[in-house]
């Protein structure tokens, strides 16, 4: 055993340790981050607006402080955007997490000096958990690839600004610069192909022993690795025994990861966003992720079946139960208060606090981690059809994961009351106006992990005998403009 694992292996015994005393104590523990985010940020704009001073109770809070998503929250953002201070949390923030917008365009989510700390400890802790429950370090000593965006940032009213992943990888921990792959050279390649092959280039003589991404991205490195080396990643890599993802279920790729890498390796699964890193898997045989509720972030609990009612109630932690699909609101060390980031989770364990991202809130499709939401297709669309005769009577969006060949795509259904005279040039236009809606859908394309949607046409009042085969024809009754699941599309199949 060499001193790295085994300092690993003491490391991860304190860091546990430390975890329990928290995990333990959960409703004071939030009691303590609740009062210290208050005290930290009343003098803040944001803070005066809202009272902040005269707050003493969690139901004060939610008297006082409604619950917001981005566009509500947008123009004390903006104000941070163009410079000014003190506006949602003390001073500037360090940087600005672009993500992809819903109403306005892009989304600027700020990283404080209190909060960014948290995002790195998480992902380092997730890995220090995983060694101590299994005692399996020994990949410390070998190579570790996270495949994340460009590190290089632009600047914005002396503030810098870019991807989270891009972000994090300035923070990457000197014990790891070692062991951490790609390089800054290949790291820094926009062309996501490009990059992918430099990666493998890079990487394909090396002892891999931990990669991480997102599924759909690391699918796509492992297919390259299989193509070049004519053999399993797990044989290109024999040490490789840890694949940590984020961002998408991982279960619907798990058969074809295993078959690519020739067996079965250990996973660890996490919950970061822009807005906190919220959770990770602390168990290998527990369902669910270990809420982290000392990170700098309050949470509150909707229930997602409630949240569109007039006034619904905000749960704290120790009035959630279990297998409830509850709306995440989570008021940060960033300066977002009472911010409904747009996702739903269940608890599979109130001791400790473990849950399982549901899905969103609204309609979405993220099978690649992509977040197409609504107005974005709508949009395109209605792009699509400006200046032509195409007209549309109904349509909905769902991904197709596994074609019969082919790489995957979106699947649009669309019932015309003007057909198009090439459905192929009509879809490839409403392709490229997706693009522009969103980036990483672009990304997406631009890395060949997509290939461009594919419209199926749906006969007169196919839509209207879907809804009455679920029960739900007329009324109020609306169709999904998009889902992450194939159940409408197996209705038209």
């Amino acid at each position: 055993m060499s001193l790295k694992t085994l300092g690993a292996q003491l490391f991860a015994k304190v860091i546990h340790g430390k975890t329990q005393k928290w995990a333990n104590n959960p409703v004071a523990t939030q009691q303590k981050v609740f009062g210290e985010l208050l005290a930290k940020a009343k003098g803040t704009q944001f803070g005066k607006d809202h009272n902040f001073e005269g707050i003493d109770s969690m139901s004060d809070f939610a008297a006082h402080v409604p619950v917001r998503d981005y566009e509500g929250l947008k123009h004390y953002v903006d104000r941070v955007v163009h410079g000014e201070e003190n506006i949602l949390w003390p001073g500037k923030p360090l940087y600005f997490a672009k993500t992809s917008g819903t109403t306005s365009g892009a989304k600027y989510i700020p990283l404080t000096a209190e909060s960014m700390p948290y995002h790195i400890e998480a992902a380092r802790n997730a890995i220090l958990s995983y060694i101590n429950e299994t005692g399996n370090a020994g990949f410390v000593d070998g190579k570790m690839i996270f495949l994340q965006g460009s590190p290089e940032l632009d600047e914005k009213h002396g503030i810098k600004f870019g991807r989270l992943s891009g972000i994090v990888a300035h923070f990457v921990p000197a014990y790891l610069q070692k062991n951490r792959m790609p390089s800054w050279e290949t790291n820094v390649i926009d062309d996501w192909e490009t990059k992918v092959d430099a990666i493998v280039a890079e990487t394909i003589n090396e002892d891999m022993t931990v990669i991480s991404g997102i599924p759909s991205w690391v699918q796509m490195y492992f297919e390259k690795l299989h193509q070049k080396a004519g053999k399993p990643v797990g044989d290109i890599f024999k040490n490789f025994n840890l694949f940590i993802y984020g961002g998408v279920n991982y279960e619907p790729y798990r058969a074809k990861f295993e078959n690519l890498i020739g067996r079965r390796v250990d996973s660890i699964e996490l919950f970061p966003a822009s807005e906190g890193f919220f959770a990770y898997q602390d168990s290998q045989s527990e369902k669910g992720m270990l809420l982290l509720l000392n990170s700098g972030i309050f949470y509150e609990f909707i229930k997602a079946d409630e949240f569109f009612t007039e006034k619904p109630r905000r749960y704290t932690i120790g009035e959630v139960e279990l297998g409830i699909n509850y709306v995440l609101i989570i008021s940060t060390n960033a300066g977002l208060w009472a911010y409904n980031i747009g996702d739903t989770v269940a608890f599979t364990s109130l001791a400790p606090y473990r849950v399982i991202v549901t899905g969103r809130i609204k309609h979405y499709i993220s099978a690649f981690g992509e977040h197409v939401i609504g107005k974005e297709v709508e949009s395109a669309l209605n792009e699509a059809m400006q200046g032509s005769y195409v007209s549309v009577n109904e349509f909905t969006v769902a991904p197709q994961i596994n074609p019969a060949s082919g790489l995957p795509y979106h699947e649009w259904f669309i019932e015309f009351e003007q057909e198009p005279k090439d459905l192929a040039t009509f879809a490839l236009a409403v392709d490229t106006a997706m693009r522009k809606q969103n980036v990483y859908y672009d990304d997406l394309i631009a890395g060949n992990v997509l290939r461009t949607l594919v419209i199926t046409k749906v006969g007169k009042n196919g839509f209207q005998e879907y809804m009455k085969s679920i029960g739900k024809l007329g009324g109020q009754n609306k169709l999904p403009r998009l889902s992450n699941d194939r159940k409408i599309a197996a209705f038209f199949e």
